[in-house]
């Protein structure tokens, strides 16, 4: 190609083999998420315990619970418009160290008002986190394996939570549980410098903020193992935006239809997820089982959900993404209401919780790598941190909620048969946007398939 004819980088991005700095985007980015699915997780694991040395009551211990969710809004809300105006990668290292330096301080509080406060700070780097890390490897992916890879990036999270429910359940006994938040909160710090060493800008973003062409030339080739000819200039063909901001761009020319039911879809799925991963060590334990054996039963949720989000997103690249992730909904909402049917004691507790999470999780995780791709560069992030943003009160409402429930004496099997309710709700928000995508055409980022 001449170097005189511009490069689309997008294009450019698609049309090559993926990299090996690509792949290794993909390790960074889920290293982080790893490290945010520790710290979103770690409350539920740690509650029984703290229920127990504090004595007070579960619906007072849900103003801890639903802290850290309050604070995944907020986080949400400002990292999005921030990562769009200031770049992907200082918004996300920045992110990164504030909930690392806050799970550990988390971990010498003595009253649940002390405790609330950091959760409430700690939500908000975590908020900040997830949807840079999307938006700046989906950007990078190219479109044939967009979904796998932004899925695979999200097993992180299931492995980051399963793990410190595998580590509460060792911790806990020998050393008690602020050991576990001391263990879940070193862990992010240990990958800032990894961060600041080897996470690229987003060369898309670049294009559109005017940078220099010799940076992005640098940083792109770096990414896709290419070497620009000197004088190469780079564009990425963008609706035009009329000027608007880069929230506005979400409820102008047609976007406001897709953006709420992104935002309805993300509500509903967190609020199952929250509320499975926050009580149901305590709804376990309450119904006979010990501890440790629910911590483990627990962590199957995300282990199930790892290995679900894989298959989710291999199937979102050859077939219609949203029809996948609202069947993969539908069938989450199924095995919740199977494993409140067999109850604690059934020898296929393991497998339905299992299952459970690699439907819903492999559901949201779907949705995840769904959404970028519905907005324009300009306001891309702005985009997919206000559907977690707004999603975001899902996971409140579900923590919150749990104790209420266990307050008003509901039991095991009663309180997960609710949850296939919101699990159906999310799959025909998500199937909505079959229309409303294929009504936007050329005017939305990417393909409406």
């Amino acid at each position: 190609m001449p170097a005189t004819a511009p490069i689309d980088v997008k294009a450019f991005i698609d049309d090559r083999p993926v990299s090996r700095y690509q792949w290794l985007l993909v390790l960074l980015c889920f290293l982080v998420v790893a490290a945010d699915g520790m710290d979103v997780a770690i409350m539920g694991f740690v509650a029984p315990t703290i229920l127990q040395e504090w004595n007070i009551s579960r619906p007072a211990f849900g103003l801890v619970m639903s802290a850290a969710p309050i604070g995944l809004v907020v986080g949400a809300l400002v990292a999005g418009p921030s990562s769009d105006r200031f770049g992907r990668k200082p918004v996300l290292i920045l992110s990164v160290l504030l909930f690392g330096l806050l799970t550990v301080a988390t971990a010498y509080t003595h009253s649940p008002t002390e405790m609330a406060l950091l959760r409430l700070l700690t939500g908000i780097g975590l908020g900040a986190a997830m949807p840079n890390t999307t938006t700046l490897l989906s950007e990078y992916a190219p479109a044939r394996q967009r979904a796998l890879m932004v899925t695979i990036m999200f097993t992180g999270f299931n492995l980051g939570s399963a793990l410190i429910g595998f580590a509460a359940g060792w911790l806990i006994p020998l050393h008690g549980w602020r050991t576990v938040l001391v263990f879940g909160g070193v862990l992010p710090l240990l990958v800032v410098p990894l961060l600041l060493w080897l996470l690229p800008e987003s060369a898309r973003l670049m294009v559109v903020q005017g940078k220099p062409a010799e940076r992005i030339a640098a940083t792109l080739g770096r990414v896709c193992a290419f070497r620009f000819a000197p004088g190469t200039r780079f564009m990425s063909p963008e609706p035009a935006l009329a000027g608007r901001s880069s929230i506005g761009v979400l409820f102008s020319q047609g976007f406001g239809a897709l953006t709420i039911a992104l935002w309805v879809t993300y509500f509903m799925g967190l609020l199952v997820i929250y509320l499975l991963t926050g009580w149901l060590p305590t709804l376990m334990k309450d119904a006979g089982l010990t501890i440790a054996t629910a911590a483990n039963v627990t962590a199957m949720f995300q282990i199930g959900g790892t290995i679900g989000a894989v298959v989710v997103g291999w199937a979102m690249d050859r077939v219609r993404p949203a029809r996948v992730i609202g069947a993969a909904y539908l069938a989450g909402g199924l095995c919740v209401l199977a494993v409140g049917a067999i109850g604690v004691l059934s020898p296929m507790l393991t497998l339905m919780v299992f299952s459970t999470g690699f439907f819903m999780s492999g559901a949201q995780t779907g949705l995840n790598a769904f959404a970028p791709n519905c907005y324009p560069t300009a306001a891309r992030a702005t985009g997919v941190s206000w559907m977690l943003g707004m999603g975001r009160f899902g996971s409140i409402l579900g923590s919150g909620f749990g104790g209420a429930l266990l307050g008003m004496g509901l039991g095991f099997g009663a309180i997960l048969s609710l949850l296939a309710v919101p699990a159906a709700c999310a799959a025909v928000a998500i199937l909505s946007t079959l229309r409303q995508r294929a009504a936007l055409g050329a005017v939305a980022a990417g393909p409406a398939h």
